[in-house]
């Protein structure tokens, strides 16, 4: 059977959709798409773009699976685990097995300033897997200052937001929230939870805006903050403002994300196994909303100065400006991690 027939028989239900077509279909295997984030968000969309056919995937995460991952992160299983595969890879892996057509381009990093622009700069489209603020708001700079269309996404205990930016054309994310939510401020999943379906539905979401996107279909992509909540069910569409012309990001042509001069540090600490991680810029912690988030995550107990937060081999003193010490790591990049997962970065 031929490679070419094949193809048509794979893809033959998805381009019989008017809005697709076979020149919809061909444009998705000419299309070039990077997925930041391979957990949660960025495991449904990968599977679901990779199963339409889209003609490469950047994978980019900097973790490893873990059992917890499992409930909802659905390109990984036990052995990923087991064997401490990096995300990236195994989800590499599970979707050259989906579609052997699609070029997987796995790459096992943390985002930061520095790489940014060039892991977004050589492709049609970004989707928003990650799972802090900081990440997103460096996200939108980059894409901005480079005119890359990003579809933002984000899913907490049953509801989940998505939105589609595309630079010149609609409201940025500073349009829309000028600033993120200092640490400590927004709830995680890993202190409020998050199920599985709700994840689903918004990774959906992303996935058609995605398709509607690559596809040539631009006028009927989404002109709303939309939200889900799964368990009510409720859907709910926000109207986006217009384009603000003194927004710094997309107006004013100012990256203070990319551009930061004392951007999140993380310093490990001589003789210690920890390391420290100083936010810029500096915050006010509510150590009693804190406590409150945690209590279900582990042991939290905190005077006016400082708090202690124990979770699994982890020991987190955090101080009120947002600084932290982590204990139990002295990987710079697994202190951030663990930084987001509890506290919020």
């Amino acid at each position: 059977m031929s490679s070419q027939l094949v193809a048509t028989q794979r893809y033959h239900r998805q381009a019989l959709v008017p809005a697709i077509g076979v020149e919809g279909q061909q444009r998705l295997r000419e299309a070039r798409v990077c997925i930041i984030g391979i957990g949660a968000l960025g495991t449904h969309v990968a599977d679901h773009l990779a199963r339409a056919g889209v003609g490469f995937l950047r994978l980019v995460d900097r973790d490893v699976p873990e059992l917890t991952n499992l409930q909802r992160q659905v390109l990984f299983d036990e052995a990923d685990v087991e064997s401490a595969t990096p995300k990236a890879v195994a989800a590499a892996r599970r979707l050259a097995a989906v579609n052997h057509e699609v070029e997987l381009e796995p790459v096992v990093d943390d985002v930061n300033p520095f790489n940014v622009e060039r892991l977004i700069a050589d492709v049609d489209l970004v989707i928003d897997g990650s799972d802090n603020f900081e990440l997103r708001y460096l996200l939108n700079d980059a894409a901005v200052k480079l005119g890359r269309p990003w579809i933002y996404g984000g899913v907490i205990a049953t509801h989940g937001t998505t939105m589609t930016i595309i630079p010149g054309e609609t409201p940025c994310l500073r349009c829309v929230f000028p600033e993120p939510p200092p640490p400590g401020a927004a709830p995680t999943c890993d202190t409020a939870g998050v199920l599985g379906p709700a994840v689903a539905v918004i990774g959906a979401l992303q996935a058609v805006e995605a398709i509607k996107l690559l596809t040539g279909n631009r006028e009927a992509r989404s002109r709303w903050l939309i939200g889900f909540d799964v368990w009510i069910p409720e859907l709910t569409r926000i109207d986006l403002p217009e384009r603000n012309p003194e927004c710094p990001a997309c107006g004013l042509g100012r990256y203070d994300f990319l551009d930061r001069t004392q951007p999140t540090q993380t310093i490990q600490l001589c003789g210690r196994d920890a390391v420290q991680v100083v936010v810029q810029p500096r915050v006010a912690l509510s150590f009693p909303a804190l406590a409150e988030r945690l209590r279900h995550s582990g042991e939290v107990s905190y005077n006016r100065y400082l708090m202690r937060f124990r979770a699994g081999s982890y020991e987190l003193t955090i101080f009120p400006d947002g600084r932290a010490i982590i204990k139990g790591t002295t990987d710079p990049v697994e202190a951030r991690s663990i930084y987001a997962r509890y506290i919020g970065m």
